[in-house]
């Protein structure tokens, strides 16, 4: 019997981004309340915001989390891996 809460295991696969890779949001990023000093609901990250995969950790022992710094914004969000993509491939199909 499936619960339909089947996910793959990200951490058993290699990161998608490296630290320093350069990235773009794919979806706009409200705060969950997880960014002290900002309103829970607040835009943190724009669609297309471009940043700088600054570390990256783990949430629940499945998940990748990285921290995405952007610099226009000057603040330092987590985000999944589906939330990302390469910069250099975004330029390159443009």
């Amino acid at each position: 019997m499936s619960l339909g809460r089947e996910e793959e295991i990200e951490v058993y696969k290699p990161p998608l981004f490296r630290p320093g890779a350069k990235v773009y949001a794919r979806y706009q990023v409200r705060n969950d309340g997880t960014m002290a000093g900002r309103e829970i609901g607040e835009i943190v990250v724009k669609k297309g915001d471009v940043g700088y995969v600054r570390d990256i950790g783990t949430y629940l022992q499945r998940y990748y989390i990285y921290a995405v710094e952007f610099i226009d914004r000057g603040s330092v969000v987590g985000m999944r891996g589906r939330e990302l993509g390469l910069f250099a491939a975004r330029e390159a199909t443009s």
